[in-house]
């Protein structure tokens, strides 16, 4: 029935699998990845299956279910959700997951996150690539002597409750904020969590809503808030509202940006800071000592205040696949990315957009300045925000960097890190100045980040390395 499936394995990312439909991957995969995770997961009681509002999604779910209860596993079909309610169901109900979203990505595309009990990450080299060969080499896996049932349920009220209770809103002064949703799952959470919609009482907080009718056919932008472009909307929204501040939720909301009461971005790195020193100060008033993770694109002012703050920041590579176990190795009270994922202790070590966003309600609306003043007060160099680029070999591009910096790294001028990609550090001495090339781990693409204490060195080595990865040098 299913020998003509296609290979998985083209589809197989660092963190999750991804793919065009149904150019790359369908029903017929999606399948046969049901039976794959019944195989992994089959000493589970059951297997927690969602989507997204992409347009794939049902077909998709509906094919995973049928090949997981094939091969004996039960499910419970949480329907269409964020992915962190995902991360919720997996960690309150500790059972494994298998969320169908390709979060930001274009339209036409959908993917898979999976998930152990208690949502920790299955990534290629943490169980993925086990998974996918398993499919590859098993196109019609004979069904299981009885099949499994499956059980429909939903989270969002419980999910709601549970975010209330986390982040107490009661009490900050009244605020506006415009939400874009960008026709993701991020309107139904802000519905069901800042607004009345599962039952809770009103908080201090207006909402201004863009966009918060899930369609996967995205009418009106990508849900992709890293891209400034797509930020128009909520920018003219809080202008014209005058509200206190913008939020944008990604595809599957996940993730949170923010923009401030003028209209401008602020970066995930400042909003990495605001929550750090607000969960690190609540670790020091239960007198317990606090682990803040961050990524190595994060700019160096999270870690300067975090030292400052008196606990300790821990540097990893870019991923929730790599972030989440780093954190629950070192039980850290909260971890950031310079994507605008953040992650939390109190939610299971995973990474929420609406749970980012309280955080950043609560810091702005327990003190009188605006978020612009705010932030303000988190931003003392100059960034490059991530510029992509498209080349016929990343590989080969970060060894040009490499090899342009290699004699001033013998001299101890630079210090080069190859903990994520590459990093040339300049920070010991003035002008100090970093920079990091690497590979996207979801795209074809080469990313570069630069910071510098000022614009003008900032702007020097961004362009001189973006010569050097282009040829232009």
């Amino acid at each position: 029935m299913l020998g003509a499936m296609r290979s998985i394995g083209p589809i197989l990312k660092a963190n999750d699998l991804r793919g065009a439909v149904p150019g790359q991957w369908g029903a017929d995969e999606a399948r046969v990845l049901g039976a794959a995770l019944a195989h992994a997961f089959g000493d589970a009681p059951a297997l927690l299956v969602g989507h997204d509002m992409r347009v794939s999604g049902p077909e998709l779910a509906a094919a995973l279910i049928e090949g997981a209860t094939r091969a004996g596993l039960d499910v419970i079909d949480l329907g269409q959700v964020s992915t962190d309610t995902m991360y919720y169901a997996s960690g309150a109900k500790s059972l494994p997951g298998a969320m169908l979203t390709a979060s930001h990505n274009p339209a036409g595309d959908n993917g898979l996150k999976a998930m152990r009990p208690g949502a920790k990450p299955v990534g290629r080299e943490t169980g993925l690539k086990d998974i996918v060969a398993w499919a590859d080499a098993n196109p019609d896996p004979p069904p299981a002597a009885t099949p499994g049932a499956v059980q429909t349920l939903d989270l969002l009220p419980e999910f709601a409750r549970f975010l209330r209770r986390t982040v107490d809103l009661s009490a900050i002064r009244p605020l506006t904020a415009a939400v874009d949703a960008g026709n993701g799952m991020g309107g139904v959470v802000a519905e069901a969590v800042l607004g009345t919609a599962c039952g809770a009482p009103p908080l201090p907080v207006k909402v201004a809503p863009l966009f918060f009718e899930p369609d996967g056919r995205f009418p009106n932008h990508v849900p992709n808030p890293i891209d400034p472009q797509n930020l128009a909307d909520l920018r003219r929204a809080v202008l014209e509202s005058g509200a206190d501040l913008g939020l944008a939720f990604d595809g599957d909301a996940d993730r949170c940006f923010v923009v401030d009461e003028t209209g401008q971005p602020v970066s995930p790195s400042v909003i990495g800071v605001m929550v750090a020193l607000r969960e690190v100060a609540r670790e020091q008033a239960a007198g317990r000592p606090a682990v803040v993770i961050h990524n190595a694109i994060t700019s160096r002012i999270l870690p300067e205040l975090v030292r400052a703050s008196g606990a300790e920041p821990v540097r990893t590579k870019v991923g929730h696949s790599v972030i989440k176990p780093a954190m629950a190795e070192r039980d850290a009270v909260f971890g950031a990315e310079h994507s605008g994922h953040f992650y939390f202790r109190d939610f299971f070590y995973a990474d929420s957009g609406i749970l980012s966003a309280m955080h950043v309600l609560a810091a702005l609306g327990s003190q009188d300045l605006p978020l612009s003043r705010l932030a303000d007060l988190y931003s003392p160099y100059a960034a490059s925000g991530e510029i992509n680029f498209r080349v016929a070999d990343p590989a080969v591009s970060i060894q040009k960097v490499q090899s342009a910096y290699a004699a001033d790294a013998a001299r101890g001028v630079v210090w080069l890190d190859a903990l994520d990609g590459l990093t040339v550090s300049h920070w010991g001495s003035s002008p100090r100045w970093w920079a990091n090339v690497r590979p996207s781990n979801t795209e074809p693409l080469l990313r570069l980040n630069v910071e510098a204490e000022d614009r003008d060195v900032m702007v020097k080595v961004r362009d001189g390395i973006a010569g050097l990865v282009t040829g232009l040098c």
